[in-house]
C-alpha cells in the first residue's frame, strides 16, 4: 500500500520536531552544569553531559533522547499510516543532530538511533544496546561501543527479515558514523578518552 503523502510530511515534521527537543542541554542547565555546548566536545549528547560530572543529567538525556526517536515512530505507526513511521525515524535522527533552534548543531544521534531501532523492531534495539554494552566493557570507549553497534544494525534488520527497514537504516547508520568522524581519527591516534574520564575542560580553552 503507497504511503499517502500527507501521512509522509506529518511523520517527518512529527519526528524532527521530536528529535530536536535539546534534553542534553536542558538537564545540564537544570543540574547546575552550566551550558552543555562550552564543556568538553561541545555536544548535546548524554557522553558530553557526562563530561561535567551530572550522572543523573547524563542518565536522564541517554533515555530521554532514546525516548523522543522511539515516540515518533510510535505515534506515526499507529496514528499516521503503515510506512510513516520510516519517515518518522529517518527525521527524528536528523532533528536531533541538526536541530533548529540550536543552529543545526545538536548531538551526533547515537541515543536517538537506538531509541527508534527498538521501536522499529525491538530485537534489533536490544542487540544493539547489549553489543554497545559488551564492547564498552571491554575497551572502555563509548564513540566505538556506538560505532560497532550501529554499524552492525542494519546486518540485524536484514538477518531478523526486517528489510522494510535495512535501506533506512544504512543511511541512518551513515550518517551517525559520520558524525564520529573525529572520534574515528582520535581512536585511530589513540587519543580518544575512556568512558569515565572526566573532559570538563571549557571548549576552545
Amino acid at each position: 500500500m503507497t504511503l499517502p503523502l500527507t501521512a509522509a510530511i506529518a511523520a517527518l515534521v512529527l519526528g524532527y520536531f521530536l528529535g530536536a527537543i535539546p534534553f542534553g542541554l536542558f538537564f545540564a542547565h537544570v543540574s547546575g552544569a552550566g551550558d552543555v555546548r562550552k564543556i568538553g566536545s561541545g555536544n548535546i549528547g548524554a557522553t558530553n553531559v557526562l563530561r561535567t560530572g551530572k550522572k543523573w543529567a547524563a542518565a536522564a538525556t541517554l533515555l530521554s533522547d532514546g525516548a523522543k526517536g522511539a515516540v515518533a515512530v510510535l505515534i506515526a505507526r499507529y496514528w499516521l499510516a503503515p510506512g510513516a513511521e520510516i519517515f518518522a525515524a529517518l527525521a527524528a535522527v536528523i532533528g536531533h543532530v541538526f536541530p533548529l533552534w540550536l543552529g543545526f548543531r545538536g548531538g551526533k544521534g547515537v541515543a536517538t538511533y537506538l531509541g527508534i531501532c527498538t521501536a522499529l523492531f525491538w530485537p534489533v534495539g536490544v542487540l544493539a544496546m547489549i553489543t554497545w554494552l559488551l564492547v564498552a566493557a571491554v575497551w572502555r570507549y563509548s564513540s566505538l561501543s556506538a560505532l560497532v553497534a550501529i554499524a552492525l544494525s542494519p546486518i540485524s534488520f536484514f538477518a531478523w527479515g526486517q528489510r522494510d527497514y535495512v535501506s533506512l537504516s544504512v543511511i541512518l547508520a551513515a550518517l551517525v558514523i559520520f558524525m564520529h568522524r573525529e572520534n574515528i581519527e582520535r581512536l585511530l591516534r589513540g587519543q580518544e578518552p575512556r568512558i569515565g574520564a572526566q573532559k570538563t575542560v571549557k571548549k576552545n580553552a
